[in-house]
């Protein structure tokens, strides 16, 4: 029996009728039997494509990627996975379109679904707007559906927005998975989220929210770190507290890196903004005030540079349990003595690290494609099942 047949089994299991014909916005919106199945097919896709198996479910289609903010890891990931699947990827550039001259969201939206079979959008620079703009978006999708302006109506995939980046934070409990081997080895294993110092300002902080968000939902004990001032937001923090009192885990906040790193078994320091500087920024950038960004900016950088002991460095590293945490980082890291002076992990850790950071990156791909699986498949365990049957091959040469 191949490994892709034992997972299309215990796909087999699991409640999953509400995912077809539905959209990934955040992973809090998902019952964890929907996170099992997305982290199932996921494995079982990389398992048929190592086997040189075709994973084509479509024979025609667009992907549409839309990335209002800069991207390497996750543009790539996404047009890897819709190509797994057998669709063409279509990236949307709004210096080229004509949002510059006034067309609407509603109508952008639906002219570029004609053919679309799923959406990936990445908007994560305002707080407040991410993900407003992702539902505004989708609900003209939905009306152009309802009209028959569109034949289909495609999925969306959040990339990234204000509040969460679920493709990066399941690619990393995946990883964390096989890391430890298995989900039912997790349990009380202490994760530490903390900031680190970074000699730039806003970044977002959807990672460190999606990490508390997810990560609390397996029974491990996780904590959140940073200086004072550097609050996310609160409404995910309680997510969080929820997710641990229902699986027996923990969540709690503390002030010192040393304090998250004391027997950790895995680490995760990232840089972010302050939640409260994000607000100010996202009213800022509404009212078209260049002068109090710039005021905004100097002013945070400032501040960031009152912390830079807040880094991954050897000693820290020497905190974690047996000296040998898991390193984790959704890349590009600020790399001390690398790509910057000071920033948020020494090198020589960094280096150390390499491999299991590229590793933990090759996961998003098959996530992002699971996700899209799940949602345009209505039977995924007999599609998986053809799959593995099937002697069409890719053509190598």
């Amino acid at each position: 029996m191949s490994k892709t047949v034992e997972l299309a089994k215990h796909l087999e299991k699991l409640h999953i009728n509400n995912m077809y014909k539905n959209d990934f916005y955040w992973t809090w919106d998902k019952t964890d039997e929907e996170l099992d199945a997305i982290f199932t097919v996921a494995d079982a896709l990389r398992d048929l494509r190592e086997r040189n198996k075709s994973t084509r479910i479509f024979d025609s289609g667009l992907g549409i990627s839309i990335f209002r903010d800069n991207s390497t890891r996750t543009r790539f990931s996404f047009a890897s996975a819709c190509n797994l699947l057998g669709l063409t990827v279509q990236d949307l550039d709004e210096k080229k379109s004509q949002i510059a001259h006034g067309e609407t969201v509603r109508e952008t939206a639906n002219m570029v679904s004609f053919m679309a079979d799923v959406i990936g959008i990445r908007d994560d620079m305002f707080i407040g707007e991410g993900h407003k703009y992702q539902k505004t978006f989708m609900d003209a999708v939905a009306e152009g559906y309802q009209n028959d302006i569109l034949e289909q109506r495609p999925t969306l995939v959040n990339l990234q927005c204000d509040v969460d980046h679920p493709t990066q934070c399941m690619a990393d409990m995946l990883h964390i998975i096989h890391h430890f081997g298995g989900v039912e080895n997790l349990k009380g294993k202490k994760i530490a989220m903390t900031w680190a110092y970074s000699p730039s300002y806003g970044k977002p902080l959807s990672v460190p929210q999606g990490v508390i968000g997810l990560m609390t939902r397996f029974g491990m004990d996780v904590v959140l770190a940073h200086p004072e001032g550097y609050d996310v937001m609160p409404e995910v923090e309680e997510i969080a507290k929820k997710n641990a009192e229902a699986t027996g885990g923990s969540y709690k906040k503390v002030t010192t890196m040393e304090e998250a790193f004391k027997d950790a078994d895995i680490v995760y320091p990232k840089s972010w903004a302050p939640f409260a500087a994000m607000e100010e920024r996202t009213k800022l950038y509404q009212a078209g005030d260049e002068d109090g960004i710039d005021a905004l900016e100097k002013k945070l950088l400032e501040q960031n540079a009152q912390h830079k002991d807040w880094t991954c460095s050897e000693d820290m590293m020497k905190l974690t349990k047996d000296g040998k945490a898991l390193y984790m980082h959704c890349l590009p890291a600020d790399i001390t003595g690398l790509s910057c002076k000071e920033g948020e992990v020494d090198n020589s850790v960094f280096d150390r690290y390499i491999d299991p950071l590229y590793k933990e990156a090759s996961y998003k791909p098959y996530i992002i494609a699971a996700m899209i699986m799940m949602s345009k498949v209505k039977d995924p365990v007999a599609a998986l099942m053809a799959m593995d049957a099937e002697d069409d091959k890719r053509k190598k040469f």
